[in-house]
């Protein structure tokens, strides 16, 4: 028979606001902010126009409530939050895939805008699989000269991992292109319904009129 326990209890820290409603004064206080530049998963920051907000604010949870609803709403929140002008920074959001050469890494096949992609990755496979049959041969024949087989097989995975990559971008516009159409399918199919049962909706209509004309 298999022991079994029971769960954990309850952590104990909701028996300091029992009184809460009683007694708002009677809860911890919220930590004050933070003064001075702290780290911030690996960055610096500095206390926000909202933290100095919050120690000038009530520090019950009333006062915190009424602060939050009084917060700006759009730019003005996002500027209260990170306390910078937007205006005078500029932030990359593409998310651009670097090329090999900036990774160090040696480029096996053409560059340009006109990649044919499904030749390039049939000869990149065709290479592998020609390198692993060299791998094996190595192996068996000079075991200590495998090293430079194995760099050859790592430098045409990168190669082939990048080239996947690349292709990100139409797979992406590709699936939109998909959800899209099923969208557009679903609603013609859906205003099909509405219309059907629309003139089923009328001729149950006629049938009653005309029940009730003929009494």
């Amino acid at each position: 028979m298999a022991a079994t326990a029971t769960y954990p209890p309850s952590p104990p820290y909701y028996k300091l606001y029992k009184d809460y409603i009683q007694n708002p004064n009677s809860a911890p206080e919220p930590p004050p902010p933070i003064e001075g530049t702290y780290v911030l998963f690996g960055a610096n920051y500095t206390p926000s126009q909202l933290s100095l907000a919050l120690a000038a604010a009530p520090t019950t949870f009333a006062g915190l409530s009424l602060l939050f609803i009084k917060l700006p709403t759009g730019l003005d929140f996002l500027k209260a939050i990170v306390g910078k002008s937007f205006s005078k920074e500029t932030h990359q959001t593409d998310d651009v895939l670097p090329s090999l050469e900036e990774q160090g890494v040696r480029q096996l096949y053409p560059t340009g805008p006109n990649i044919d992609f499904k030749n390039e990755l049939r000869s990149l496979n065709r290479e592998l699989q020609l390198h692993i049959l060299e791998l094996a041969d190595v192996l068996v024949e000079r075991p200590s000269q495998y090293a430079r087989r194995v760099e050859d097989i790592s430098l045409i995975f990168k190669n082939l991992h990048h080239l996947l990559n690349s292709l990100r971008p139409h797979q992406g516009r590709a699936t939109l292109i998909h959800l899209l159409e099923s969208q557009i399918q679903r609603r013609k199919q859906a205003v099909e319904d509405i219309k059907r049962r629309r003139e089923e909706a009328q001729k149950l209509l006629k049938e009653a009129l005309g029940t009730l004309d003929g009494h």
